[in-house]
């Protein structure tokens, strides 16, 4: 099976070639418990939310108790001290954690961006000096991309490295900001232009090199038990053989680095959101008001029914593509390769599908704790209920590893390149072979399946992708509201599909009828708000489009996205009660 990324849109996927979390085996699910164990006991009972500007000794004493459990070295080889883990059980970590808060954005910028450039791109020398050290949290890692005038644009960045008169090291200076655990780091994988270098490089820099001084702790809306401050680099000099990777590597790097940061947050987003939810039930099952516990009165079971349908959806994607990217790295190793350019390389290859879950996993949650919040009432709003924290947590996770925007335009932009310029996919053989007949007026009766459903979707989407690259031709990327609403229309044909999936591959499962028909249902309502979305998305493109015969489009649209005939508040209201009554997300 050589899946490439983005084929969901011109090929056919079965069921039994994807991941679904009810594959996970009683290691990974002991795992994930032993995670959740830990937060309780180091996290969960403490009196108040941590803050970095007075806990920073015990927030870098938590990252090594993790460390002593073997948490920091999940992506590192065994030879150089972790236990090299497969991709879709790092992510799994990554979901487990987050229920962990703020620690959460800790240790995963030591176990992901402060680390895996090194595990990556790093020889030999470079991994046997840092990886041991990183497993142990001997070496804590932070990672320094962002600048004040370097966001979103990441190359633009300032900072210097010059050559020492002597010619064995590179002086950096300049400035970083937003630097997460640099509070407490011992080593920094700092990003810089050598000389008057068009593109940036990257370094290992040590904290003991000197020339290195931080700002105060930021004061920040949430997170605040994560250390970030600005870090200023004035002379500091680096050993020569501390560039990581070749010089003006550095930008790809990051954006190959983001790549894994973006599903991995996706992954975490989802375990916010179960938390939220499971805190969402609890409550409504012990508040009574008008005599009887709120979790009776249907527009609080229509908010838990929504949150599970955005978990059950966000999870069967996410383990789908990091399943993808586990056995693209497989593929990768049969082919000789070596193991840092395997990763790298399965990796980038479903980096759109990575963006796409970067964006709906992050809303997902900010949709969760929003409405947890909502549930709570005038509770929600007091720092003694904790669920306030989630609501300022979760802001955070639309705006780093690229903003949504940013991924959106992504997801579209690196579809159009793998299309159009490198030839990775075919969307216009896939163009051509839309049946005609969806083009006519007249149709006969066809049952309308769950499959036909979503292919539909696809369809609707090269359609409209076809017609607006006509009317805009090269200067489609600078219409960004039509380009985020093309991605929108995609990721939900990818989500609405990877459940789907999950849903006939669980009928091959011994699992009860009553469990298939209940998360069937879900697979309705996902499918039933897919739909809403795409028709609205669809007929704001349409009516953005210039000199087009909108007519026709929107007899397409309306072809393609009929009503479907499900209930939604029946459906919601079910899947509400089932969670519920089991107390728990269950799946």
């Amino acid at each position: 099976m050589n899946k490439k990324g983005a084929d969901f849109l011109t090929k056919k996927t079965l069921p039994s070639e994807v991941f679904i979390p009810e594959d996970w085996n009683e290691e990974q699910l002991m795992l994930k418990e032993m995670i959740h164990d830990f937060l309780k006991k180091e996290i969960h009972t403490l009196p108040e939310e941590l803050d970095a500007s007075k806990d920073l000794d015990y927030i870098s004493g938590l990252l090594d108790k993790s460390a002593q459990l073997g948490l920091c070295g999940l992506a590192i080889e065994e030879k150089y001290g972790g236990t090299d883990l497969d991709f879709n059980t790092g992510l799994l970590f990554t979901e487990a954690m987050a229920p962990g808060f703020s620690f959460a954005t800790t240790i995963g910028a030591h176990v992901s961006i402060g680390s895996l450039p090194i595990v990556y791109y790093g020889n030999d020398e470079q991994k046997k000096k840092y990886l041991p050290k990183i497993a142990t949290a001997e070496y804590k890692a932070a990672y320094a991309l962002t600048e004040p005038g370097a966001g979103s644009d990441a190359n633009s960045g300032k900072t210097k490295a010059t050559f020492s008169n002597d010619r064995k090291y590179y002086l950096l200076n300049g400035q970083k900001m937003w630097i997460t655990n640099a509070g407490f780091a011992h080593i920094f994988i700092v990003f810089a232009k050598i000389e008057d270098d068009k593109d940036l490089s990257a370094f290992i820099v040590e904290k003991t090199f000197g020339g290195i001084t931080l700002g105060d702790e930021e004061k920040k809306l949430g997170i605040k038990g994560s250390s970030t401050r600005q870090v200023f680099f004035n002379e500091c000099p680096v050993p020569l053989e501390n560039l990581l990777g070749k010089r003006q590597e550095g930008f790809k790097i990051a954006l190959n680095i983001l790549n894994s940061g973006r599903i991995k947050l996706a992954a975490g987003s989802i375990g916010g959101i179960k938390f939220a939810l499971n805190k969402s039930i609890t409550y409504s099952s012990e508040r009574i008001q008008f005599d009887k516990s709120i979790n009776k009165f249907s527009a609080i079971q229509h908010k838990i029914g929504e949150m599970v349908r955005l978990i059950f959806a966000s999870e069967s994607a996410i383990y789908r593509t990091g399943k993808n990217i586990d056995d693209k790295e497989k593929e990768l190793e049969n082919q000789n390769l070596p193991k840092n350019e395997t990763k790298l390389k399965a990796l980038r290859e479903f980096a759109i599908e990575c963006a796409i879950l970067k964006v709906y996993s992050t809303e997902a949650l900010s949709y969760g704790v929003d409405e947890t919040l909502q549930i709570y009432g005038g509770m929600g709003y007091s720092t003694e209920a904790g669920v306030e924290m989630g609501y300022r947590d979760a802001r955070i996770t639309r705006i780093y590893e690229g903003t949504n925007e940013i991924n959106r335009m992504l997801s579209f932009a690196e579809l159009m390149k793998r299309a159009f310029k490198s030839k990775e996919i075919n969307l216009q053989k896939a163009g051509r072979s839309i049946p005609k007949i969806v083009f006519k007026r007249s149709l006969p009766f066809q049952k309308l399946t769950t499959y036909k459903i979503i292919e539909n979707f696809k369809m609707l989407f090269l359609i409209l992708t076809s017609y607006t690259g006509k009317a805009f031709g090269m200067k489609l990327a600078d219409e960004q509201e039509i380009v985020m609403d093309l991605a929108d229309i995609m990721g939900e044909a990818y989500i609405a599909e990877s459940v789907y999936l999950r849903i006939e591959k669980l009928k091959e499962k011994n699992v009860s009828q009553s469990e298939i028909e209940l998360k069937e249902s879900v697979l309705n309502l996902q499918l039933y708000v897919a739909n809403q979305k795409i028709i609205q998305k669809a007929n704001i493109i349409i009516d953005s489009l210039p000199n087009t015969k909108n007519r026709s489009l929107r007899f397409i649209v309306k072809r393609l996205t009929p009503q479907l005939a499900i209930n939604p508040t029946e459906t919601r209201r079910n899947i509400a009660k089932h969670m519920i009554e089991n107390g728990e997300y269950t799946w």
